[in-house]
């Protein structure tokens, strides 16, 4: 079936570093690709979403991520983390065909 898998276990950064979670995706067609960031004691939201192959999907936290369908990938990227970016990243994605959904967490 459909899955996504991800960097884990904690990353730990200096505020400045440049950040990449990596995600790579398995899918008989073409899902659409998201990341969620949950902040402590709060709910997971939406960070950014590509819909389809080529698309870049940005944040308004200057996340970024570039939906590669030769590698299958979604890494999610920032040129330079900060204090406030500390919560943890998960990488899903949905088969808009059988609406099944798939995810995996990433803690930074």
């Amino acid at each position: 079936g459909d899955s996504v898998v991800q960097t884990e276990g904690e990353v730990l950064l200096n505020e400045g570093d440049s950040l990449t979670v990596n995600c790579s995706y398995e899918s008989t067609g073409y899902p659409s690709l998201f990341w969620y960031v949950q902040y402590p004691g709060k709910g997971p939201e939406l960070l950014l979403k590509a819909m389809k192959g080529n698309d870049k999907g940005r944040s308004n936290k200057d996340f970024e991520a570039i939906y590669r369908t030769e590698t299958t990938s979604f890494h999610l990227e920032k040129g330079s983390v900060r204090e406030s970016d500390s919560a943890m990243y998960f990488c899903a994605l949905s088969d808009t065909v059988t609406g099944t959904a798939g995810g995996a967490e990433h803690k930074l």
